[in-house]
């Protein structure tokens, strides 16, 4: 897993609760990236603390690695041109990130009136500058992260249901078509640490259920 410190800038930044453990911490650092490099294209200065993530021969410890190794052989600009590419693109991006297009093959669907709604179940909103719908799978990492990190008064079972409810249907899809894009190079990592930390994430939460 991440150091706790290592993301914690005014981007990342979680106001936890003291009682929150440390792996919950941790669980929340991990979302806190996965939703800065999907928000959008990591600054030099993002790259420069992944080149500083330290791995382990456990599989996500190899994904940390490769993904350190990822930022040490790019450039700012060149990710930039990427994240265009797989995201944007002229017209539309190789990859549509919203859980409404993975679960029915359009925008603004059902899933995203669910997310809206749960989140005015839990008191949630969005930022004012905030121009994705609340569906993008950055969006939902976000708040993933706030969940672990106790920053919302949720009540006890609410993370494992909004996780199931709203990323497990299609997250692990999405990071494998992340991993194998034809414009994915430094994305390439990303995704792969996304769909073993989504996996890990689904069988952890199917075990305390």
């Amino acid at each position: 897993m991440l150091r706790p410190d290592l993301f914690g800038d005014k981007d990342t930044e979680l106001s936890q609760d003291p009682e929150v453990d440390e792996i919950d911490l941790l669980r929340s650092q991990e979302y806190a990236l996965l939703a800065n490099l999907l928000a959008r294209a990591p600054t030099r200065d993002l790259l420069d603390r992944l080149a500083r993530l330290e791995g382990d021969a456990s599989p996500l410890g190899r994904a940390h690695a490769a993904l350190a190794e990822a930022a040490r052989v790019t450039d700012a600009e060149a990710v930039s041109r990427e994240y265009f590419d797989l995201f944007i693109g002229v017209g539309r991006g190789e990859i549509l990130p919203y859980a409404s297009y993975y679960l029915t093959g359009f925008l603004n669907e059902r899933p995203l009136a669910r997310v809206r709604e749960d989140l005015q179940a839990l008191g949630i909103e969005t930022s004012e500058d905030v121009r994705e719908p609340e569906d993008h799978v950055a969006i939902l990492c976000e708040i993933m992260a706030g969940l672990a990190a106790g920053q919302f008064a949720a009540g006890p079972g609410a993370e494992r249901r909004f996780f199931e409810q709203h990323l497990k249907p299609f997250a692990e899809r999405f990071f494998s078509d992340l991993e194998t894009a034809a414009s994915s190079r430094f994305y390439r990592s990303a995704g792969a640490l996304g769909r073993l930390f989504i996996e890990i994430e689904a069988e952890a939460f199917a075990i305390e259920s």
